[in-house]
């Protein structure tokens, strides 16, 4: 039976580990031909792409050649009070977000779609989180703008909620009750998976009516 990316390209950028190493792997058993790619690559598979470097995105998109999908998972997450901000900081957080998607659609040959990642601190600010919500926020934007700018190559962003994809994994003991207390903040009584990542992801590949969007898949947390 053919899969739903059966005989298509894509590219996961960020894709060597925690979502992104689910997306590759989803996509593959969907019958894509994947390729990875790292800002630290391990091995001759994985294409060194770093958002900050516009030349590495550049080579890395002579390298690959036409691509009919290409998602997105890189982020830099920074905190501080506005009083102690780090530009340079800031910097790689928007390049992050920001620039370097518009560095991916300036150099790759996309066919089909592009897809990036925001999340759901754009639209729940809290003292601290400024640098990575006006950064996921922009990414939103951005979406909206490349999808027009790349028509009629689809462009989307996901938005998810708290996933326990194993970014929370340093809390310790106490990821648990973070993880509870997450859950008890939504309105389906529970905080996202990996799985609910790749399904959503895998429509918005192949979804044709779909761009230019923002999806939140926060379990009505917003």
């Amino acid at each position: 039976m053919a899969g739903r990316l059966d005989g298509s390209t894509v590219l996961v950028i960020g894709g060597t580990r925690r979502l992104g190493a689910a997306i590759a792997s989803a996509a593959a058993s969907e019958g894509a031909r994947v390729s990875v790619s790292s800002h630290r690559p391990e091995g001759d598979d994985v294409l060194d792409i770093d958002l900050r470097d516009e030349a590495s995105v550049a080579a890395a998109a002579d390298r690959l050649g036409a691509v009919d999908h290409v998602v997105s998972t890189a982020g830099m997450g920074y905190r501080a009070p506005i009083a102690q901000m780090d530009l340079a900081r800031v910097q790689e957080a928007f390049s992050a977000k920001i620039t370097g998607p518009l560095l991916i659609a300036k150099h790759f040959d996309i066919r089909t779609s592009l897809t990036f990642f925001s999340g759901q601190v754009a639209w729940r600010p809290g003292p601290g989180t400024w640098p990575t919500g006006i950064a996921n926020g922009a990414l939103s934007f951005t979406a909206t703008h490349l999808a027009a700018e790349l028509a009629p190559v689809r462009v989307n962003t996901l938005s998810p909620g708290i996933v326990d994809s194993g970014s929370w994994d340093d809390h310790g003991a106490a990821k648990g009750e973070f993880l509870q207390a997450a859950a008890q903040r939504t309105l389906v009584g529970s905080t996202g998976t990996p799985g609910d990542i790749v399904q959503a992801v895998l429509w918005i590949l192949t979804a044709p009516f779909l761009t230019g969007e923002t999806i939140r898949l926060d379990g009505g947390r917003r």
